[in-house]
């Protein structure tokens, strides 16, 4: 995980956190502009969002008021989705691409970007093929299903120049970089434990109804699809808060899949699924995700003190308090922060930061695939 400090954060963010006081005031990038600080009226970056599920409506909404993004192509699969979002956000039809023509991308030089926002199983295809376009890539977490198909992904893009991003919204959400920071910088000590929870109650489990584990909308218990269950899509969120909140990488992980109180509908992926990761330094850190119960909290207790988020890894606004008083930060758009410090980049002709590249979803990945080892076995399994 790349390393922050102090000098990093108070510069990105232009407020000052010292070690005894938490300061909760205005971010610098949520003030009024100063007057000799003109709006961007430059170049952006052209997205192509593949894929309009829920998701990509958040990012496209998100990203309306972007400074370095501008929303400028679609890739779906179902023509009614392309006439709305055709009339919506005023795109035009040689922007506008099906997942069998899509490759005909690479003859437009109106688009910069994709964004893939698919089931897991589809992201290396369309990272693979954006790439091969020519177009930088932004792929939703988790990166991919398998480590061999992660390391096809980087190649493919290293291979024809361009740059791919995980879509990791939190590595730009202040109270996370903040969190970030108290752990990194040892600001109370070195943490010695960490509890990291993220889990929704996906549905009624009294009434147990019947469901199609096929159908397009529940894709995320289809294991083709989704490659797994709730440690997939959500816990993912856990491991990575663990991970930079430590600045260091699990040694070796033990697992324990939860309960499944409807069979039908967890057929083939997990419900809940806790696990427990130990680090170089000591440390051990504690996750639970489920799709079966309501959670949502991050907890590090360390030598001389403790800090915590909860709400801690869904959209917030998230609520913290440390040993010295509170941890709260204004709420930012995340999606477009997220865009805007990626296009920046991409527009100067820079290399994205390495705790967003696809290194960094491979390292999840073996992670996430360790885990589901160790609760399949039984066993203690190494990642060292």
């Amino acid at each position: 995980m790349e390393k922050i400090t102090r000098r990093s954060f108070v510069n990105k963010f232009g407020i000052g956190v010292g070690a005894s006081v938490i300061v909760t005031t205005l971010p610098s990038f949520l003030s009024a502009p100063e007057p000799d600080n003109l709006p961007y009226t430059g170049k952006k970056i052209n997205l192509a969002l593949c894929g309009l599920g829920i998701y990509a409506n958040i990012v496209a909404e998100s990203m309306q008021g972007s400074e370095y993004c501008h929303l400028a192509g679609i890739v779906t699969g179902t023509p009614s989705k392309a006439i709305k979002w055709k009339e919506k956000y005023n795109i035009p039809n040689k922007n506008i691409y099906n997942y069998e023509n899509f490759d005909e991308i690479i003859k437009n030089k109106d688009i910069d970007m994709v964004y893939v926002i698919l089931p897991n199983s589809l992201h290396k295809d369309f990272v693979i093929r954006s790439a091969k376009a020519g177009k930088h890539v932004i792929t939703e977490k988790p990166m991919a299903i398998t480590v061999k198909e992660c390391e096809e992904m980087i190649k493919a893009c290293n291979d024809n120049k361009v740059q791919l991003a995980i879509g990791y919204r939190l590595h730009y959400e202040p109270t996370h970089l903040e969190i970030k920071r108290l752990g990194q910088e040892k600001v109370f000590g070195q943490v010695r434990y960490i509890e990291s929870s993220l889990g929704y109650k996906t549905y009624d489990t009294i009434a147990k109804k019947p469901v199609d584990i096929n159908s397009p909308a529940n894709w995320r218990l289809n294991k083709k699809l989704s490659g797994g269950g709730p440690l997939m899509d959500l816990g993912i969120y856990c491991i990575q808060a663990s991970r930079y909140i430590l600045g260091e990488e699990p040694i070796s992980v033990t697992a324990q899949f939860g309960t499944i109180n409807d069979k039908n509908r967890f057929s083939e992926t997990e419900e809940s699924i806790s696990w427990q990761m130990v680090f170089p330094s000591g440390a051990m850190a504690n996750g639970n995700t489920s799709c079966g119960y309501n959670i949502d909290k991050t907890y590090a207790s360390a030598d001389y003190g403790s800090f915590e988020l909860s709400p801690g890894l869904s959209y917030g606004p998230y609520e913290g308090k440390t040993s010295k008083g509170p941890l709260k930060f204004p709420p930012i758009k995340q999606q477009q922060r997220q865009l805007d410090e990626i296009s920046k980049l991409l527009l100067e002709n820079k290399k994205l930061p390495d705790h967003i590249r696809g290194e960094e979803g491979l390292k999840d990945i073996k992670i996430i695939n360790a885990i589901y080892k160790a609760a399949e076995t039984g066993n203690k399994v190494s990642l060292s």
